[in-house]
């Protein structure tokens, strides 16, 4: 990406806190894929979710990780589930961190929604371990 949209300094911060999480490969194929359709939003969401929550010094990445997981497994988005759980390997959220989350949102938000978000970590964690040739 040439240019550097509204706040350059933010999201150059916000670029690099997506990559350290999310891994250079992910950002970059996001990158590629952008549209002039879609780009204001890849620039949104650098700028504002990594630039400006995931960068504060509140909470460690490890923290804020197991946060979104629990957020995302209760709003049933199941692709950012996945790719949350993937992140883990870079944020120092451990399995068991997942689960604790996972556990909170069976109580919070319901059984169904856990019963889901464990399904998807175990696949992906069978990914990671090299037991499934999925890549995503």
């Amino acid at each position: 990406m040439d240019e550097v949209p509204g706040n350059a300094a933010r999201y150059r911060a916000g670029l690099a806190v997506r990559r350290s999480v999310l891994g250079d490969r992910h950002v970059d194929r996001a990158e590629v894929a952008a549209t002039d359709f879609d780009q204001p939003f890849q620039e949104l969401i650098t700028e504002a979710a990594w630039g400006t929550v995931w960068a504060r010094p509140g909470f460690s990445k490890r923290e804020r990780s197991i946060v979104t997981l629990a957020l995302l497994a209760a709003l049933g988005h199941d692709e950012e589930v996945a790719l949350h759980v993937r992140a883990t390997a870079n944020t120092g959220a451990t399995r068991e961190d997942i689960c604790e989350a996972f556990l909170h949102v069976a109580i919070y938000a319901g059984v169904p929604a856990a019963n889901r978000a464990f399904r998807i970590a175990k696949e992906v964690f069978s990914e990671m371990d090299g037991g499934e040739a999925a890549h995503g």
